[in-house]
Order: C-alpha cells, then structure tokens, then sequence
C-alpha cells in the first residue's frame, strides 16, 4: 500500500497568517446606560453586536469629539435613546485584536450615562442581532467581556451611594 497523500491538506494545515505590518491605535468610548424600572429597580442597557455578544453601545471617536460626547452620540445612534445624562467617568478598558496584518489596540473609555425620557423607545441599528433593558444581576451574566463586568460593578456601587 502506498502512503495517501497529503498536499490536499498542506494547503490548509501550512497557512500562514500574514506577518503583523503595522499597529493601529483606535480610541473609543462608550456607556453603561442605565434606569430605574417601575419598581425603582436598576436596569442596564445591553446590545447584542453581530456576533451574538452582550456589550455596551461604543464607538469610535470623531474628530474634534470628546470621549464623553461620543458615548452621548453612539447611544444616540446605536438605541435610539437621545435624552441622556453623562453622570461621570468609570475608567477605561483595552481591547486588542487582528485586523489582516494589522494589529489594532483600541481603548474604549467608558461612562456612566442615566437614559431620561421615554426610555422603552429603544432600537436597534440594522448590524446588531439585538438590544435590550436587562436587571443588573441579568446585566452581569449576559455580558460577554469581564472588563465592562467589572465597571458595571462600579456603576451599581455609584448608583447606589448617590442614590441615582
């Protein structure tokens, strides 16, 4: 018996991802958006990004844009809700991923934003698979990246001590 051949999966097994050209900074900033339901309760504002992931609603900032006045406007854009207030800044997060050959290090500075209004009149942008008011505890479970976990942690701990 002669050894089966294996060229046909070289082609597979032997890709080289193309070497790393240039590094890219990407600076955003974004919002944990919350409320209070009928009951008083705290809830938070997710969205669901095109790969099934619980986050916040972020952008990219434009230029001559603030962070906090792109986190206004990318809550505006990405669910509908345009009366808003910046209550203060809880830190900021970095994310790194691959790009082709680029290597792109976004910092994502992230605020604590109080949704004012009719705040049921949320929708979504056509790219997301989803958005929604979820309780806090539902909030924390539902929400893909342990960064923003932990500064929606620190969100509820200044909701709470301010009485917001």
């Amino acid at each position: 018996m002669t050894a089966p051949k294996f060229d046909s999966f070289k082609k597979y097994f032997n890709r080289r991802k193309p070497s790393i050209q240039e590094i890219v900074r990407e600076p955003t900033a974004g919002g944990i958006v919350f409320r209070r339901d009928k009951d008083s309760r705290v809830e938070i504002l997710l969205i669901q990004d095109a790969k099934d992931r619980w986050t916040i609603p972020k952008g990219h900032i434009e230029e001559g844009e603030t962070a906090q006045q792109t986190a206004k406007r990318e809550i505006g854009e990405e669910a509908g809700l345009t009366n808003t207030e910046v209550i203060n800044w809880l830190g900021k997060i970095h994310f790194r991923y691959r790009r082709v050959d680029k290597l792109v290090l976004m910092t994502t500075q992230i605020y604590l934003v109080k949704a004012l209004g009719d705040t049921d009149a949320i929708q979504k942008e056509e790219w997301m698979n989803g958005i929604q008011w979820f309780s806090f505890h539902d909030a924390l479970d539902a929400i893909e990246y342990e960064d923003i976990g932990k500064l929606m942690l620190l969100a509820m701990k200044k909701i709470r001590q301010e009485n917001l």
